[in-house]
């Protein structure tokens, strides 16, 4: 990661005060994330809309009224978030434009005494404060960053119109490797502003963005205001440089970079507080090394690691397999992107995409892999296709990936002219395609829900009731009107944001409580107030159409339901702090269905879903179960728990979509009946409706109504012999 040099120019006017307290908490974040994962930065703080004027230009040569400049530009500390979270409230109006213009001392040589406005002049004295401090070093890692709403008219000036002005300062930005990224705060700020000032600012802003290659992001809401500016930057390096290979005759070279990529907790290392606390060079880290020692015979001397060998347990033996025997059986794909075929898009779902997103590129400077890149993806977007490919990324990868290509047509890629058999475009913008990873067989995670239908008509919702939950799901839409309220782009992490602002507070007082979830991260993990209160109608018939009453049976597991035994025959223990006692125990886990209560364990094992094998791991021993209750029967006395086995069973093979165990197991039973000449058992089965599941009740099920209704009156006992 590169090293920033960033000047942040803001805004704060009487306009802006009312997102001020929006502003510090996402300046002092951005300052708290470059502790953690950027500590050699360099920041400065420059404010404009100030009473008073504090820079070194207004001192050299005058003017530059109304901007202060609150933190010279130095190394990232605890200090300059203190600063950013205590910022002044201005009583002149922000003007942009001066603001720009007073950032950098070249810019100010050409347009000194020329430009009345503030934003412009908060500019120029950023990039003087940054030509002063680094000269022609650091080219490409300077940057501005503006935080305004832009809805006050720039002053003319007295040499030249607005955009001359403003593009002078953009050259001469771009000509000092600067960049200078705009965050236009607007929303109900802008209720009542001038629409045509807004406009002409707008486009002024739109030149520095073009001419040093930047963005200008427009935010209406606080909530996206924190995630507008990008508090880490992480320069992309490649995935993979090579052939995308269509075929072995055609090969275009593209450069792969990550489009996107999840943020995770910063990685917290161990901290030793052995060191002096007078030791300035101690580094507190904490190493751990292993040691190895043979455990048999009396010789407990250390193994090198060259004598050692890693072992594996098959059974109860630990079979040791070397290095040299893992290589030479690992899978060893060689490098390289094939394409497998194409598909309609329509067949590739969104919901089966995995990982993060890859961005695929023509190799820069190669106009031919540009043209083919080109011809390709336009061709796929006229068709709706997509391509599915087959990657290794890079040498010795023991994985292959496998995902679907789909194109990214530039909006900005203009056809200016045709050729036999080539096309010369535009290659400022050029088309590219985006890569997602899809899921292999055993990567898919199927959850199929039972329907409504399988349940007694008692339990249907009716009419009304389906009428309530369909309103509140509409109602619950984030983007009812087109727009969308959280966007992804501008929603920050609720739970890293969170964290990071309670570390900066751990930090200066380690004894302090966590503090309340701030307001700005409410509105992104608690239901929109307002929208709550627009469709209160929506609630109201919700509560009036479905009755909650609390359930009175809780389902309890056997182990539970010993303790409860027990703590209730202990004389000295009140059943009360018993019940307390057992509430407050983490919850117990069933791994074997055993003899005393096979339904309750069944029923515990079913409802683990930290792994999805417990589902099959409860139906089959409860299977096993009931056969093993109907062989050791004597005389049928234990039939009668193998028929509430067999409820259970059922009951989860329905509700798990599962009916091929079940069905199975019913087969098994009746062929055993005939066999045995067993009579009371199907009556008992027949008596509680335990016949086949049927199509109707899951849909992996290939047996009729009309069969499972018959299945009993099918089975005919052969006579005792």
């Amino acid at each position: 990661m590169e090293q920033e040099k960033l000047v942040l120019l803001l805004d704060v006017g009487p306009s802006m005060h009312g997102v001020l307290s929006e502003v510090e908490k996402l300046c002092s974040m951005l300052v708290e994330k470059k502790l953690i994962f950027s500590k050699y930065d360099e920041l400065g703080v420059v404010v404009f809309g100030t009473e008073e004027s504090k820079n070194d230009l207004t001192t050299e040569v005058g003017g530059y009224q109304n901007i202060t400049v609150l933190q010279d530009i130095k190394v990232v500390n605890g200090d300059l978030v203190d600063t950013l979270q205590k910022l002044p409230r201005g009583r002149v109006d922000g003007d942009w434009q001066n603001a720009i213009q007073a950032a950098s001392f070249s810019a100010y040589c050409c347009i000194v005494g020329s430009l009345t406005s503030v934003v412009l002049d908060a500019i120029v004295v950023g990039m003087d404060m940054l030509i002063k401090k680094y000269k022609d070093l650091h080219k490409g890692k300077k940057r501005l960053c503006l935080i305004t709403n832009a809805i006050h008219p720039i002053k003319d000036s007295f040499e030249g119109s607005k955009e001359d002005q403003v593009m002078t300062i953009a050259e001469q930005m771009a000509a000092q490797g600067m960049k200078i990224e705009s965050i236009v705060v607007r929303g109900r700020l802008s209720r009542d502003a001038n629409k045509g000032v807004m406009d002409e600012n707008d486009h002024l802003l739109s030149i520095f963005s073009k001419k040093t290659r930047t963005r200008i992001v427009y935010v209406d809401t606080p909530t996206s205001l924190l995630g507008a500016l990008k508090t880490r930057r992480v320069t992309p390096v490649t995935v993979f440089r090579g052939h995308l290979e269509l075929s072995p005759q055609m090969k275009i070279k593209v450069w792969v970079y990550k489009k996107t990529q999840e943020e995770k907790f910063p990685t917290l290392k161990k901290y030793s507080e052995k060191a002096a606390a007078s030791n300035k060079l101690a580094t507190h880290q904490v190493k751990v090394s292993y040691e190895y020692k043979s455990v048999d015979g009396s010789s407990t001397s250390v193994i090198p690691p060259e004598q050692r060998i890693k072992g594996y347990r098959y059974g109860p033996q630990v079979v040791p397999i070397s290095t040299a025997e893992w290589d030479a059986v690992k899978f060893k794909p060689e490098k390289g992107i094939k394409v497998l075929g194409f598909t309609d898009a329509s067949k590739i779902k969104r919901h089966c995409y995995m990982k993060d997103v890859y961005l695929f590129i023509a190799e820069p400077g190669n106009t031919r892999a540009t043209l083919a890149v080109s011809a390709i993806a336009r061709a796929m977007k006229e068709m709706n296709a997509v391509a599915i490919l087959r990657c290794v990324w890079r040498q010795g990868q023991q994985n292959v990936v496998v995902g679907v290509l789909t194109p990214n047509i530039s909006q900005n890629y203009k056809i200016v002219g045709f050729y036999l058999f080539s096309l010369h475009l535009s290659l400022e913008f050029p088309d590219s395609f985006y890569f997602n990873v899809l899921p292999f067989a055993e990567d898919v995670r199927e959850y199929q829900f039972p329907s409504f239908n399988s349940f007694p008509a008692s339990w249907q919702p009716n009419d009304q009731q389906q009428k309530a939950a369909d309103e509140l799901v509409q109602m619950l839409d984030l983007a009812p009107s087109g727009k969308e309220a959280l966007l992804p782009e501008f929603t920050p992490n609720p739970v890293l944001e969170r964290f990071y602002r309670h570390l900066e507070l751990k930090a200066k007082q380690p004894d302090a409580a966590v503090p309340p979830l701030d307001e700005t991260l409410k509105n992104i993990v608690e239901p929109d107030p307002e929208l709550v209160a627009e469709n209160k109608s929506v609630f109201d018939a919700l509560h009036r159409h479905f009755e909650l009453r609390q359930n009175p049976k809780l389902k309890k597991s056997s182990r539970q339901w010993y303790q409860e035994k027990q703590s209730g025959s202990n004389a000295h223990v009140s059943s009360g702090q018993a019940v307390n006692s057992i509430e407050n125990q983490p919850p117990v886990k069933i791994e074997k269905i055993g003899d005393l209560t096979p339904v309750q364990d069944f029923e515990a094992m079913m409802s683990q879903r930290d792994n999805p094998e417990w589902v099959e791991k409860a139906i089959k021993e409860l299977r096993e179960k009931i056969l093993a209750l109907l062989i050791h029967s004597d005389e049928g006395d234990k039939y009668q728990k193998a028929v509430e086995c067999v409820a259970a069973l059922r009951k989860g093979c329905i509700l798990e979509q599962e009916p091929g165990p079940y069905n199975d197991l019913m087969h098994h039973i009746r062929q055993y009946c005939e066999e045995k000449g067993i009579k009371s058992l199907p009556q008992l089965l027949a008596s509680r409706d335990l016949t086949l599941i049927s199509k109707s009740e899951a849909e992996d099920s290939d047996v009729t109504a009309e069969e499972a209704r018959s299945f009993f009156v099918k089975m005919e006992p052969k006579p005792d012999v």
